[in-house]
């Protein structure tokens, strides 16, 4: 019996995760597959949007911004909502289909919707703090053609 992926279905067929170290991210660059362990977790504190009714302010976004990293370097992770309840100081995470967000030229490791953070073993190693890719400073140069 064939499966409708087999005659030609629209699912396409999974591709084994290749996971990628700190050290090698990149700015502009998704599709990351990384397991790291969570250095430290600070609640960013909720501001109403100006002019939105009462009861859409009182559910604020809930957003941490989480020390995460690996053996070869850390990096700061933007928590959102229920990933905040994932992320806390001491877990070991993988993270699937994270993205690298640019803020005030630095880079910051994100899952949105289409990624996904799941909870594994406590990782074996520690986090490298002292290669933080926080304190890289990037600057957006537009190359004339």
């Amino acid at each position: 019996m064939s499966t409708p992926a087999a005659q030609g279905g629209d699912k396409p067929a999974l591709r084994k995760p290749v996971f990628t170290k700190v050290d090698q991210l990149r700015p502009g660059t998704n599709g990351h597959t990384l397991t790291v362990k969570v250095v430290s977790a600070t609640p960013v504190p909720g501001r109403a949007r100006p002019g939105a009714p009462a009861p859409a302010s009182s559910r604020a976004p809930r957003i941490a911004e989480c020390l995460v990293g690996d053996e070869t370097g850390a990096i700061v992770f933007t928590a959102r909502n229920d990933q905040v309840d994932l992320l806390k100081p001491d877990a070991t995470v993988i993270l699937r289909n994270a993205k690298i967000d640019m803020f005030k030229g630095s880079m910051r490791l994100a899952v949105d919707k289409w990624g996904r953070i799941e909870a594994t073993e406590p990782a074996s190693f520690t986090v490298k703090e002292d290669n933080n890719l926080l304190l890289v400073e990037y600057e957006l140069v537009n190359v004339a053609e």
